[in-house]
């Protein structure tokens, strides 16, 4: 008996040992998934696929293991002994030969580098699954140290680029300096004059920019081959080709093919036999304008004076161009730095992996693969080479002498920003505040309910005047809200939204922070709300009352435009520069959150209408005399009313056509029409409201179902990525984010339904006994609500696009570009 109860108790020790271990693993799994690159995921180690063949390799054992009671003793046994035997002095043959050896052998290609293969020189228990194991093992290294390879290339190159254009830029601003001593003060007190001045520039600087470019377009010419050293290399051919392209592509579009209106080109100068243009991209509408003023003048102008002097002696330098250069160049230092330290992150983790995954074989075995393998993979590329490390000290020692004045902390500023940590403080006012809202809520329902406000026959002037408002104020922090559930999905689904969204680490807006505006805000306009009604109860008059509407939109204005430092001003300003790119569209360069902003609008027509309603009832005086009618009466106010409710699909359609000028996208003008065919539909239902006539209707039907059809084409495969046919997973496509497939077809299903809201133009369907204005803005918000549920899988196909091409930071234009002599 007493034999069998230590048994036991030596069978529980084991179990919680195991349980431990595992803890330990399903840890290090989360750590891991959290700290890696999301737009690297595939080129890291696979963890997980490394921790299930070790699974296999513990099952197959406890399989092997379980044999009659008769013999459970001496299994046992023969476990304990093998579990001492790791840390005794018994296992002289594991010091003499070890249990596994790794061979190297060359690549196909220099660029590939070595290849790993292991062979096991001692029985295991399972030695299908430990061969298999390695495999995976293998294969995982090679990767690795090929995709390390790789990107340090790639950054390599880009720093020497950069450290070239650093050398043109120094050159330039001691040749301006030169010039500003020698008292050319007439002409420098102009900020876009042209100076000439006398340049010196190594031929060097140029002649590395050529054969970079020559040397990728050998690589793009020069066929695949040696494909048929092992399924390892074939897979790796894979991973090169998807990396190569995108070299090329950065490469391709630096070329002067693209168009010489993409970016404003200055005046050739000559450095020492070499052509050199300064070369600004078209982000803002006085760059657009000039490069089209610059066209216009080189067409009017003899060809004899766009060059140079022939002896080489005199250029001619813009200051303005030299300054957005700088810029230019000091922004891309800035990325270059920010994917070094991925690539470092990207050597850590992977060694800490490979670390952890030979302990749990070695735990699970009972052998010592750990010291034999863990050598190999320390002496591999990825661990060993330290040009990273060499350049991040280069790129620190150049930035804090030209853009920091030598000041290492401003350099730390900029190179590697101050992350603001969230306070759970903004917590507390986000429930007290939520708390403070619903009470208001509440008590704002009971008293419009007693007073009978939203019912058919309601208070006409009210529901005028001041319901415009609460629509406005609730359809836009519905909005809001949504926005920060979706920053909290996209969290927790390893989105790289911030990247996405070129936003700044130290300013962007946390889920938190977003939540804490919408909670406060309702809080104050649900107040406001409750306190006019309160006043409209106790038999105070509309003149008396009309102005707290008013004041509340101005004090929501006013905050929005507040130039001291208070309340987010940095996204406040943010958010004003979008808008206005949105409203300039042809004219700004469009990025991803400018076009992303504009379909937010297209989805808050109603609140624009609102917005422009209250403001000119507000801004004509109407308010004096509750003549709510006067906005609709009068011509130029219906007319801009309407115009409203098509300006946020022409913005959308501007930003297409200038997408498709600056990349020559056809999808770019496809997607255009898409912003028509709303647009029509649009005019339709305008036109069917002022008449309402079978014909216009018919027409109204056809329209709206075209659009419809258009637009769930474009969400479903184009923004979503979806309906793939050829995909593993059904009808979706082959990387999901979400891991339960039915919410994608959920997603499809509920995004068609939200989609024909339109149908309610038709049917006129109303919610019995309330009036009209509430079902209007039930249907609004059905539209907000799709559009948030719409941005999750847009940001979600875009980051899986970023993670395909494995870009994880964003390419800087450089500035000096060589041009050819005919030129």
């Amino acid at each position: 008996m007493g034999s069998w109860a230590a048994i036991e108790t030596l069978r529980s020790s084991i179990s919680v040992w195991e349980n431990q271990i595992q803890r330990k693993m399903v840890k290090f799994s989360k750590q891991f998934e959290g700290q890696l690159v999301p737009e690297w995921k595939e080129a890291f180690v696979d963890y997980w696929q490394l921790k299930k063949d070790i699974k296999k390799i513990h099952l197959l054992s406890t399989d092997n293991n379980s044999i009659p009671n008769t013999n459970q003793q001496s299994s046992l046994s023969n476990t304990l002994f093998s579990t001492l035997r790791r840390f005794s002095f018994f296992s002289h043959e594991h010091k003499d030969h070890g249990v596994i050896q790794v061979h190297r052998k060359l690549a196909s290609s220099d660029s590939k580098g070595d290849l790993y293969e292991t062979e096991l020189l001692e029985q295991f228990g399972d030695s299908d699954a430990a061969n298999e194991f390695f495999a995976c093992l293998d294969l995982q290294l090679n990767k690795v140290n090929q995709f390390y390879r790789t990107k340090e290339k790639e950054f390599l190159e880009r720093g020497e680029s950069l450290k070239k254009q650093m050398e043109i830029l120094i050159e330039l601003k001691s040749a301006l300096k030169q010039q500003r001593n020698k008292g050319s003060a007439a002409e420098d007190q102009k900020e876009d004059a042209s100076i000439s001045c006398t340049i010196s520039c190594e031929e060097e600087s140029i002649r590395d920019k050529i054969e970079e470019e020559s040397m990728r377009d050998k690589t793009e010419q020069e066929p695949a081959k040696d494909n048929t050293v092992d399924e390892f290399e074939s897979n790796d051919v894979q991973l090169s080709d998807i990396l190569k392209s995108d070299e090329m592509g950065k490469s391709m579009r630096m070329k002067k093919e693209d168009g010489k209106l993409r970016t404003l080109s200055g005046r050739v100068f000559n450095c020492q036999g070499k052509n050199l243009r300064i070369n600004i991209p078209l982000t803002t509408p006085s760059r657009t304008l000039s490069a089209i003023s610059y066209l216009v003048w080189e067409d009017l102008v003899n060809q004899s004076s766009k060059k140079c002097d022939p002896e080489g002696s005199k250029l001619h330098i813009n200051k303005t161009k030299l300054h957005h250069a700088e810029k230019m160049i000091k922004r891309a230092f800035i990325e270059l730095y920010k994917g070094l330290g991925y690539l470092k992150t990207y050597r850590n983790l992977n060694m800490l992996a490979f670390v952890k995954i030979l302990k749990k074989f070695d735990k699970v075995t009972g052998k010592q693969a750990l010291p034999i393998y863990l050598k190999v993979v320390e002496s591999s590329y990825f661990n060993s080479s330290d040009k990273v490390m060499k350049l991040e000290d280069e790129v620190e020692e150049l930035f804090t002498k030209h853009f920091a004045e030598a000041d290492r902390r401003k350099t730390m500023k900029y190179l590697k920003p101050y992350q603001r940590k969230e306070s759970h403080i903004v917590t507390f006012f986000i429930g007290l505040f939520t708390g403070c809202f619903v009470v208001l809520f509440a008590g704002y329902v009971i008293m419009a309910h007693i007073a009978g406000m939203y019912r058919r026959q309601s208070d006409t002037i009210y529901m005028e005047t001041v319901y415009p408002v609460l629509s406005m104020f609730s359809l836009l922090f519905l909005h809001f809200f949504l926005y920060g559930c979706n920053i909290v999905m996209w969290r927790k689904a390893r989105i790289n939204y911030s990247f996405i969204f070129e936003l700044v680490p130290t300013k962007e807006l946390k889920y938190r922070d977003i939540f804490l505006i919408c909670t406060v805000s309702m809080t104050a306009v649900m107040g406001v709300m409750f306190v006019h009604l309160s006043l409209v109860a106790k038999g105070y008059s509309y003149t008396q009352v009309q102005d707290i509407p008013g004041l509340l939109c101005l004090l929501f204005l006013l905050l929005l435009v507040c130039p001291f430092n208070i309340v987010y001003k940095s996204s406040r300003y943010r958010f004003l520069q979008v808008i206005r790119n949105i409203i300039l569209s042809p004219l700004y360069k469009v990025v991803m959150l400018d076009f992303f902003m504009a379909d937010q609008l297209c989805s808050q027509v109603p609140m624009l209408r609102n917005l422009e309603y209250v403001a000119c009832y507000y801004i004509t005086g109407s308010y004096k005399t509750q003549d709510y009618g006067y906005c609709m009466r009068t011509k130029h106010y219906r007319d801009l009313a309407y115009a409203v409710s098509f300006l946020p699909y022409y913005w959308r359609a501007m930003q297409c056509a200038r997408r498709w000028f600056d990349e020559g996208k056809t999808s770019h003008l496809v997607n255009l029409g898409k912003y028509v065919s709303a647009m029509l539909a649009a005019g339709a239902k305008v036109a069917y409201e002022k008449e309402r006539s079978v014909g216009w209707l018919c027409l109204l039907v056809v329209m709206s179902s075209g659009a419809t059809v258009y637009q769930l084409y474009w969400d479903f495969v184009k923004d979503w990525g979806l309906l793939q046919f050829h995909s593993k997973n059904p009808w979706l496509r082959n990387e999901l984010m979400v891991r339960r497939k039915i919410i994608y077809y959920f997603s499809m299903g509920l995004n068609l339904v939200l989609r024909l809201a339109w149908l309610q133009t038709v049917l006129h369907s109303n919610f019995e006994g309330v009036d009209y204005r509430v079902t209007g803005l039930f249907l609004a918000a059905l539209e907000v609500i799709r559009r948030g549920h719409w941005n999750f899988y847009r940001l979600e196909n875009e980051h899986l696009n970023n993670a395909g091409k494995f870009r994880a930071v964003k390419t800087v234009p450089l500035p000096f570009h060589e041009v050819d002599d005919e030129d």
